[in-house]
């Protein structure tokens, strides 16, 4: 079957549209990681579906670094049975601002710390084990921790452990499948899924 594709202007239709989190949704579900990303592309926006662009490593590195067990290729959307393996799972997805834009540098810092707020009372209130933060620039930004690092921060946030993890953007040239599949079997194992 041949993937979809989207013209230009299609794709700028959806703009500043919202995709909706990945969370548990049965009685039962536990939330081990939620992973956050800067803000919703276009692509993940025309498909409903969080880091869908064909270009995004993120599937491919979770499914390299043992965090999902199988294969997922978002590029078409997700079907309810994929998302429920990984709620299944024990993740959930989430992003620091929700409106979709077609560069996260078309965010300002404003936006990006409302955002920062925004998550922390969603952590507050779905309690994950680890938070997953795809993204240090934005993460800096929306948190006030301008000489932040990669990787597990001094502080939680909400409650939760808290991590900041390589963009897996296909933007994001430092980093590749393998590098990006290290980074996230580090925060699956501090959720015990590994």
């Amino acid at each position: 079957m041949a993937r979809r594709t989207f013209s230009r202007a299609e794709l700028e239709s959806f703009r500043d549209v919202a995709v909706p989190d990945l969370l548990p949704n049965r009685p039962g579900q536990r939330l081990r990681l939620l992973f956050v990303g800067i803000n919703p592309g276009l692509w993940t926006a025309a498909t409903g579906t969080h880091f869908a662009h064909p270009g995004n490593r993120f599937y491919p590195a979770l499914l390299a670094g043992g965090v999902i067990t199988t294969p997922i290729d978002p590029a078409d959307g997700m079907d309810d049975a994929q998302r429920d393996l990984l709620r299944e799972r024990g993740i959930g997805i989430t992003n620091i601002v929700h409106r979709a834009t077609a560069k996260a540098s078309e965010l300002d810092a404003e936006e990006l710390r409302a955002g920062g707020a925004a998550l922390t009372a969603l952590v507050e209130r779905e309690r994950p084990g680890v938070v997953a933060v795809a993204g240090i620039t934005a993460y800096r930004t929306a948190f006030g921790r301008r000489t932040a690092t990669p990787g597990r921060q001094p502080e939680p946030l909400g409650g939760s452990e808290l991590w900041v993890v390589p963009n897996p953007s296909g933007l994001n040239a430092h980093e590749t499948v393998a590098s990006l599949a290290r980074a996230y079997a580090e925060v699956g194992s501090a959720a015990g899924l590994l």
